[in-house]
């Protein structure tokens, strides 16, 4: 088990340029968030801490729950319960046979309300009981003015979030990567029904072929909610997340955004200082073997931001020889106000041999060896 045997505190701060003003951007949405998926940092917002209605962009945090159960291809039998919803649907019937990845799919690529419900049942037997995960879950996301009601989004007086905590669910979202290889799927042939055949589900997102980089991530609209989308691209390293609640022109806000938050974006590195540390090494022909990072380590950040961070390094205690160069040693975390920004492996940047078996050898060999002298003397001796 590695053991935390120190922790390195790096400050680092650089002042070149203020932050570029969020203004620079104007979108049609009541509430609008972009932020850095690895950090959460906000770099535009318009009203993003307005509580409003955020129609099938929920089933971003139904899709999650039910991907966490970790059974994709489990199977289940529809009941006429799971399917008593109105709107969207992937086409599930009472009796149905469909497996979990199936209901992932549907909801993220045809937003079903029929799949959102089924998963609700299927995981806490009820809507209502379901709906306490999903906020148990939003308060470990860090949502902090969300409140779910519906698994699939339908409106409901107490169905609310923002768009900022819908970025951070967004973020939370794509870091999970069958999630993230889903919602990036343009279309797909699943097989479900009773019996089951091919369907072909397809994906709502437009953004997905209109925007270098997009992959991700859900589309929703209720006449309460306006048309709401949560989307993702990445270019350079960079990964963003944006989200518009209420947009009558969310396909170009996105677009805006994106290109905003590209523009002034970029990669800081992420340094420790290892010149100083060595893993005590057991059995080995070397008392201790020294450590470096692995390549090198990157954290998007807003252009001439005042950036300080902190740094932990965990390191077995020991280690048993053989060791070869480059071999996994321990991890480097990053941190930025008390959150993991990201992580580096440790490796060995040196070898060391195993004395003990080569000892182990030569035992051997000179027991062999006097297992014959003396069996030649006892012939003589006879």
């Amino acid at each position: 088990m590695i053991k935390r045997i120190f922790t390195a505190l790096l400050l680092f701060s650089v002042l070149v340029f203020p932050v570029y003003a969020s203004d620079e951007v104007s979108v049609s949405a009541e509430g609008a968030a972009l932020i850095i998926a690895d950090s959460g940092e906000l770099i535009f917002g318009k009203n993003e801490n307005k509580q409003l209605s955020m129609a099938s962009t929920t089933k971003i945090m139904t899709s999650l729950l039910l991907l966490e159960q970790n059974t994709p291809y489990k199977e289940i039998t529809v009941t006429s319960s799971m399917v008593s919803v109105e709107g969207t649907s992937m086409g599930l019937l009472p009796g149905d046979k469909v497996t979990y990845e199936a209901l992932l799919y549907g909801m993220l690529l045809e937003s079903g309300n029929d799949a959102a419900n089924t998963a609700a049942y299927t995981v806490s037997g009820s809507p209502d009981k379901f709906a306490v995960l999903m906020n148990e879950k939003a308060k470990i996301i860090g949502m902090e003015n969300t409140n779910f009601v519906t698994p699939s989004g339908l409106d409901a007086a107490e169905h609310y979030s923002t768009a900022y905590d819908m970025a951070l669910l967004g973020a939370y979202a794509i870091d999970n990567p069958e999630f993230a290889k889903i919602c990036s799927t343009n279309s797909i042939s699943m097989e479900y029904g009773n019996p089951p055949y091919s369907r072909r589900l397809s994906n709502h997102n437009k953004l997905l072929t209109m925007y270098d980089g997009a992959f991700g991530i859900k589309t929703g609209f209720t006449k309460k909610s306006g048309r709401c989308l949560v989307s993702a691209a990445e270019r350079n390293g960079i990964a963003l997340v944006a989200v518009t609640l209420n947009a009558p022109d969310d396909w170009n806000d996105h677009v805006k955004m994106f290109d905003y938050g590209f523009s002034v974006a970029e990669k800081r590195e992420l340094k420790a200082d290892t010149s100083k540390i060595s893993v005590p090494v057991i059995g080995g022909d070397k008392q201790s073997l020294s450590v470096s990072p692995c390549g090198e380590c990157y954290c998007p950040v807003l252009r001439g931001e005042n950036f300080s961070y902190e740094s932990e390094i965990l390191l077995s205690p020991f280690v048993y020889a053989p060791v070869k160069a480059g071999d996994v040693a321990g991890e480097i975390r990053y941190y930025r106000d008390g959150k993991l920004i990201a992580s580096q492996a440790l490796i060995f940047s040196e070898e060391s041999k195993n004395t003990t078996q080569e000892t182990a050898d030569v035992t051997e060999k000179k027991s062999l060896f006097q297992r014959i002298v003396e069996f030649i003397k006892g012939i003589f001796d006879k």
